[in-house]
């Protein structure tokens, strides 16, 4: 099975927040499962660092790089077939990273490890 993990179920796995349920974090720790995070949700960490809606303990870059090797948790680039899906979503959902989140998972056809319930509205498979 392969998943893609939206970027604050990324967040709290990494940080293991409580929040993150006992279902999703099975999910991020099998060895068994493909797992992906887009680089959409790098970006959006760099962005929210810089503005201080995001604190962490250590600097992003290296956050990323240690968290995405020990997990073994691949980088999903940005295709253009990618942005084609993005432009024809419908507005459930204003968040432009998660549109992009949303629109990536429906053009690889994977599952989201996601708390955010209006994925739902989408027809993606969302892992909470």
């Amino acid at each position: 099975m392969t998943i893609l993990c939206d970027t604050q179920a990324y967040i709290w796995a990494i940080q293991q927040d409580a929040r993150l349920t006992e279902k999703a974090r099975e999910m991020l720790s099998k060895s068994e499962i493909e797992r992906y995070l887009i680089i959409g949700s790098v970006w959006e960490m760099t962005i929210k660092v810089s503005i201080g809606k995001l604190k962490l303990k250590v600097p992003i870059d290296s956050m990323v790089e240690k968290s995405l090797s020990a997990n073994a948790i691949r980088l999903l680039d940005i295709k253009l077939f990618h942005l084609k899906i993005l432009q024809t979503l419908p507005f459930y959902h204003r968040d432009p990273f998660d549109r992009l989140i949303i629109a990536q998972a429906l053009s690889e056809q994977l599952p989201i490890v996601s708390s955010d319930a209006n994925f739902d509205r989408y027809g993606i498979k969302r892992i909470w």
